[in-house]
């Protein structure tokens, strides 16, 4: 089992860029597939990124292809989303999750709000 935390939201402008960070508890953080999502106002979960157990292969969200890149610091057990480029329309609750298999989160995040001003 493993518990995330995420850190690193806030309010910032639209070009701006912002780095989250999600802390994960457990010593088995390696073996897992771990990826971001995000959730704004009246608007249903979405995928964003996500990244191989060890930090090889990873995979983005058309919307945010090219601007966010994810990465893993197994040795700190900790996961990070850098946005760049950001835009009004990224603002959202981000949250990190992780599992045994692709696609597959069994262990989610509080989340983190990432508001981007125009």
């Amino acid at each position: 089992q493993v518990q995330l935390v995420e850190s690193g939201g806030g309010l910032v402008q639209a070009g701006d860029s912002l780095r989250l960070s999600c802390a994960a508890s457990g010593r088995t953080f390696s073996t897992y597939f771990v990826g971001w999502f995000r959730q704004a106002p009246g608007k249903e979960r979405e995928f964003v990124a996500r990244i191989s157990p060890s930090g090889g292969i990873t995979f983005y969200g058309n919307v945010v292809k090219g601007r966010f890149t994810i990465s893993r610091d197994n040795a700190k057990n900790t996961m990070y989303l850098q946005m760049s480029s950001l835009k009004p329309e990224d603002t959202a609750v981000y949250y990190c999750a992780a599992g045994n298999r692709i696609g597959e989160y069994n262990y989610w995040g509080q989340g983190t709000q990432v508001t981007v001003s125009s």
